[in-house]
């Protein structure tokens, strides 16, 4: 098994930070780690989806939600089509700071399988995370102050 874990502290309450987070239609225009999400919704059920991250290999047989707490956790399982070969537990947790004036950021993946020291690269992952969660700090600032 292996993990990646990244933080970020953003500028933005918790409720900013998600609404960044759940606007898959704009990932192209910001998201440096995942260009396309489809298929999921989120509405407190499980739906199958799928994302196209920038280096896409279309191994995986797409995401199933497992964990949604609207505000403080997202989390999916992405499984290759050969069982035992390779899971990915991707998660972000919102934590309030600074009275919920403030978010810390966690994006984590938990990978394992046969295939996962083949295939898994965890400095390349953790420099796309902190891509990621940069340009999620930058997004959900610039609307949280476009509101104050």
């Amino acid at each position: 098994m292996n993990e990646v874990e990244v933080f970020v502290e953003i500028d933005a309450p918790p409720e900013v930070v998600w609404e960044a987070l759940l606007a898959f239609d704009t990932y192209p225009e910001w998201n440096p780690l995942t260009r396309r999400v489809e298929g999921i919704v989120i509405d407190g059920t499980e739906r199958r989806g799928r994302d196209e991250p920038a280096d896409a290999r279309g191994l995986l047989d797409g995401q199933v939600l497992v964990t949604v707490e609207p505000y403080r956790r997202l989390a999916w399982l992405d499984r290759f089509w050969l069982p035992f070969a390779l899971d990915r537990y991707h998660e972000f947790h919102l934590q309030p700071i600074d009275d919920g004036r403030r978010t810390r950021l966690l994006q984590r993946e938990t990978v394992r399988g046969a295939l996962t020291s083949l295939v898994f690269d965890e400095t390349k992952v953790e420099r796309a995370f902190v891509a990621m969660n940069k340009a999620v700090a930058a997004r959900a600032e610039r609307r949280a102050s476009a509101t104050t």
